[in-house]
């Protein structure tokens, strides 16, 4: 599967993946998940966010932080799911987690969101810690 760095053109089909992935969530954690929320053009300018596909289906959000890299956002096309892109995205965050000097990929998701906690778990992210604030999320990390 072709992975790239999005550019701008991409913009309009980042948003509607990101929206398509996450909006399934809204009933269940009674608020518009972040990722929806982004600024993703800002994002795309800035070189944080890689695609697959043709029309793009995937989306991935990375963005390095201090001694690690986060892994903002993953979202894939609910008429892609099951096709593998979640574990090539999760593959690509690890590639460039390596290319960037980093030994770690941390992410968090919403303690709700029990589907991609089962996918993290899968791929070999560690539960960090669960924090309860404006969202209840669990902290992960998976060193490389």
């Amino acid at each position: 599967m072709n992975t790239r760095l999005a550019v701008v053109d991409d913009v309009p089909l980042v948003k509607k993946v990101t929206d398509a992935a996450y909006h399934q969530y809204i009933d269940r954690i009674g608020v518009v998940p972040p990722p929806m929320k982004a600024d993703h053009a800002a994002d795309v300018a800035a070189g944080r966010v890689f695609v697959t596909g043709e029309p793009v289906q995937g989306v991935i959000v990375l963005v390095p932080r201090g001694d690690h890299l986060f892994l903002e956002s993953v979202a894939v096309h609910p008429d892609s799911r099951g096709t593998g892109l979640g574990r090539t995205l999760l593959g690509l965050a690890e590639s460039r987690a390596r290319e960037l000097g980093f030994t770690e990929i941390r992410l968090y998701t919403n303690a709700l969101m029990w589907e991609n906690q089962n996918m993290y778990a899968r791929y070999g992210y560690e539960v960090m810690e669960r924090r309860v604030g404006a969202y209840d999320c669990i902290h992960y990390r998976k060193p490389l």
